[in-house]
């Protein structure tokens, strides 16, 4: 489809494009940006760091940040002034001062923590035990544990909250299913929810109805009724090994990352179905989206980098290129992630051996 620009010319249909590719440390896994969208934060599960990344010249600014020993997801509270980054060799979420970009304390929680999430109002996070089937809640603005470990499935690892704050969606890798926590009460509420195998990240529309869970271990992805709790339709066939997952700010579009097979799936929420295939880097892993919806930073754990996707901005049928970082209309969150994060194939958490993602 050929659509008349005025000024630009005659642009050609819009597609996603890979418009940077930026080195940051080795092994880098989950990924969030900021909730007014002018950086990055990356965990790098083997360098025991985070590395921030300025989204508007998508350059590293900084030296890394140390955190513990292999960290995996990321999340950051709404205002925007501390990131909470989980660290799976050390039982410990890490608490970074944005302001200052440096840890300012440290919470143990469970055994290999996974997933980080954080309630609409800042005031709590919830992270995801992978090693204990369990789920701790930190008290942001003490970051002291609440209360005691909420049993989940086994293999927790992906953590999403509803707009509303109402309702904590978790990933059970091991178990095959997702579990939904009453964050009034912190306790599971109904029988966990079946999806596909071996289930790692999952994210949630921006008006609450649906919550979109990524199986590695068949390769799609599954969505469920948030208002009925129930999984919807017939799973959505991706790419290989689907890992991270966010969604546009609009609501619109799902981006999925596929460590198999070095892309990212675009599924249109509206037909549930795959619409376009982005190539990206080597075992993508993690993915976040800025708050203006114009570009979807992925996290590349082979490459030691994040490729930055500029997307197209549709109304109707017509698409139009992004234009964040491309400079033209000719065609190429949510805050992140990491929240969402996963564990490849079932097995042991990346940076130990065999497995693992991020994700918000």
């Amino acid at each position: 489809m050929m659509l008349g620009i005025a000024g630009a010319g005659a642009a050609t249909a819009a597609a996603d494009t890979v418009i940077d590719t930026i080195p940051v440390g080795n092994a880098p896994q989950g990924v969030a940006i900021t909730p007014d969208g002018t950086f990055a934060y990356v965990a790098n599960a083997q360098a025991n760091s985070v590395s921030v990344v300025d989204t508007g010249t998508n350059m590293v600014v900084g030296a890394p940040i140390p955190v513990g020993p292999s960290p995996f997801g990321v999340a950051i509270t709404p205002n925007g002034t501390r990131a909470y980054v989980t660290n799976n060799f050390s039982n410990s979420v890490s608490v970074i001062d944005t302001g200052t970009n440096i840890p300012i304390t440290t919470v143990t929680v469970g055994n290999f923590p996974a997933g980080v999430a954080i309630t609409p109002d800042g005031a709590l996070a919830y992270v995801a035990n992978f090693g204990d089937n369990t789920v701790s809640v930190i008290d942001t603005g003490t970051n002291m544990i609440l209360g005691v470990p909420i049993p989940v499935g086994n293999g927790p690892v992906g953590v999403a909250i509803t707009p509303d704050g109402a309702l904590a969606y978790v990933t059970n890798n091991f178990s095959g299913t997702v579990s939904v926590i009453d964050t009034d009460t912190d306790t599971v509420v109904g029988a966990p929810l079946p999806v596909g195998g071996f289930p790692n990240g999952v994210a949630i529309t921006p008006d609450g109805t649906r919550a979109y869970v990524t199986n590695f271990g068949d390769n799609t992805v599954s969505v469920i009724d948030t208002g009925t709790n129930t999984v919807v339709g017939v799973p959505i066939p991706v790419g290989s090994n689907p890992q991270g997952l966010a969604i546009t700010p609009d609501g619109k579009r799902a981006y999925v990352t596929n460590l198999g097979s070095t892309t990212v799936s675009v599924i249109d929420t509206g037909a549930n179905a795959v619409v376009e295939t982005v190539s990206v880097g080597n075992e993508p892993f993690g993915v976040a989206i800025t708050p203006d919806g114009t570009r979807a930073y992925v996290t590349n754990r082979d490459d030691d980098t994040v490729s930055v996707i500029a997307i197209k901005k549709c109304l109707g049928s017509l698409c139009f290129g992004s234009l964040a970082g491309a400079g033209s209309l000719v065609g190429g969150g949510s805050t992140g992630s990491g929240g969402t994060g996963s564990v490849a194939g079932g097995g042991s958490l990346a940076g130990a051996g065999s497995a693992g993602s991020a994700g918000s």
